[in-house]
């Protein structure tokens, strides 16, 4: 009889795996539609604590990065109206909390850092075709745009306004150990 040992999330650093990961997000324009973009760069680290609760999450992404499908609104999206990305290039996350199902941290934008919290789900680990251990995750909230001194907007469509003040943030996230 064989034993197939299941591979486990194990204490130690593990970092994102860029290729394998997103950072998506979701505003609504007009009150109409959902558009959708990503940043293609980033990194990220997890300190994986023998309790879970012990653990921590910081990543950066590179607002220069911002994928909208739209040339002209990733060069808006970076401009003062919103990032600011020429004085404030990166966002930042630290996670202040983690749980089996919550990742609270404080986030940077623009020069802001506010308090937010993110829905988690884990995946589990396995192992690749390559020997390369991985552990999957999702992580989703919203923040208020305002909140981080984003404030561009017009007076326009069914809810009143250009884009929601709601932005929804996505989180797939591979992790190898470091």
């Amino acid at each position: 009889m064989t034993t197939i040992e299941t591979p486990t999330l194990t204490s130690g650093t593990w970092n994102v795996e860029p290729a394998h990961s997103s950072i998506g997000f979701t505003v609504r324009h007009l009150g109409l539609t959902k558009v959708r973009g990503q940043f293609n760069v980033f990194s990220g680290s997890l300190e994986i604590a023998d309790d879970l609760h012990a653990s921590s999450v910081s990543a950066v992404v590179e607002l220069s990065s911002v994928d909208t499908n739209n040339a002209d609104r990733d060069g808006h999206l970076q401009s003062t109206d919103f990032f600011g990305a020429e004085a404030n290039p990166q966002m930042t996350f630290v996670s202040t909390s983690v749980s089996d199902d919550a990742l609270v941290g404080e986030l940077t934008i623009n020069g802001k850092t506010k308090a937010v919290s993110f829905d988690l789900e884990f995946h589990g680990v396995t192992v690749d075709g390559y020997g390369v251990t991985r552990a999957g995750f999702s992580a989703a909230g919203s923040i208020a745009r305002s909140d981080f001194g984003i404030e561009f907007n017009m007076p326009v469509g069914l809810d009143g306004m250009l884009i929601s003040d709601k932005v929804a943030i996505e989180l797939e996230i591979q992790a190898v150990p470091a």
